[in-house]
């Protein structure tokens, strides 16, 4: 209760006056510091008078700053995919809880509850993650519109269990792949290219889909992975940062053949240029991953016979097979552009082959030293 002046930045010169009195709470950003302060014993002499009046507004819920937070910020700093998961989880989990509740009552105590309660039904740490992160954005608009003066998500402590959580990955064996590659190139030859890229490389869906033809380099062998195409969007690869991937013989093959394929429909079709896209639909435009998911991958899946797994499986065969015949951690990691070699360990180590017999067995036949003092 009272009044107080403080910057909200430190350092800004920026000194606001903050309001709380009757329950009503009121922010106004004022100018310097000796501005703030003639305002504030104004302010504290009307109220002692009983001279201040102010009319009594109705609090903005949590669910309006949150909507307001997902609409205009997440956008700009987030990708699609991102944007999508966020809203899917607000809707599902956050509002339910907090919707109606004044922004002004959603305090750290009923943060840690909300958490806590998500974390006894089996949600992972990494959804819980998303949970703080999507409540300190709007509370965080609210500080920003004068409604809160600090984020009562910050700084929670402990409020749920931290544990490890490996992630579990059940990659395709080489003759299922192969299988997989013969059963693309028989009923669906046009995909053929797509899935022996995915296959060949580990790249991401969205990554092979957003390849144009100036990002291959045939004289070198090499992939320059620089964006992703999903959900109908150019971005980033994920990570925000490119990185260039090994062509396999095969591949290099596969996509010069494409390419003489793709110059001949251009002479036939009277196109003034040649698509700059590696993989288009009959419009010329990258072909969406949604429509290679649903109505190509899981066909051939079912064709050949093969369990039901995801797209991003391919990525997790190509990296496994990688480590099974030998190659380093470190070389695997480059190829998949993980961030950290720690990842790449914590997925993939267990498959590295469990040493070199004869390399141990060569340290019996090495000769003993003695160690003795040198003569004099």
């Amino acid at each position: 209760m009272g009044v107080t002046v403080r910057e909200k930045i430190k350092g800004s010169g920026q000194w606001w006056v903050f309001l709380n009195h009757n329950g009503v709470r009121k922010s106004k950003l004022v100018g310097g510091k000796v501005a703030a302060l003639s305002v504030k014993r104004e302010l504290e002499k009307q109220i002692a008078e009983g001279s201040f009046k102010l009319e009594k507004k109705e609090m903005p819920t949590f669910g309006e700053y949150a909507s307001r937070w997902i609409a205009t910020t997440v956008p700009v700093t987030c990708k699609t995919s991102t944007l999508e998961n966020y809203q899917n989880k607000l809707n599902k989990h956050i509002l339910p809880f907090f919707d109606k509740l004044p922004i002004t009552e959603v305090n750290r105590m009923k943060v840690k509850e909300f958490l806590m309660e998500k974390a006894n039904q089996g949600l992972s740490n990494s959804v819980l993650g998303n949970f703080k992160t999507i409540i300190s954005g709007a509370l965080s608009l609210a500080i920003d519109d004068g409604s809160l003066t600090s984020n009562p998500s910050y700084r929670l402590g402990k409020s749920f269990r931290s544990k490890k959580e490996p992630l579990i990955v059940e990659p395709l064996t080489t003759e299922d792949l192969a299988l997989l590659l013969k059963t693309f190139k028989t009923h669906y030859p046009a995909y053929y290219p797509i899935a022996l890229t995915l296959a060949r490389t580990g790249m991401r869906i969205g990554e092979v889909l957003g390849l144009q033809w100036k990002d291959i380099d045939f004289r070198s062998g090499l992939i320059n992975v620089n964006r992703s195409f999903s959900r109908g969007k150019v971005g980033t690869p994920k990570g925000g940062k490119g990185r260039r991937v090994e062509m396999s013989n095969q591949l290099t093959e596969t996509l010069q053949s494409l390419l003489r394929e793709r110059k001949a429909d251009k002479l036939s079709n009277g196109w003034k240029e040649l698509p700059e896209w590696v993989f288009i639909n009959s419009k010329k435009e990258p072909v969406c991953d949604s429509h290679f998911r649903d109505r190509v991958f899981e066909k051939v899946l079912v064709k050949a016979g093969l369990r039901k797994i995801k797209v991003h499986t391919l990525r997790h065969t190509y990296a496994s097979l990688l480590v099974q015949n030998g190659e380093s951690l470190v070389f695997v990691k480059e190829q998949m552009g993980h961030d950290s070699i720690k990842t790449t360990i914590d997925i993939y180590s267990h498959l590295a082959p469990r040493g070199n017999h004869d390399a141990v067995n060569r340290l019996d036949d090495a000769p003993i030293c003695t160690l003795s003092a040198p003569k004099r």
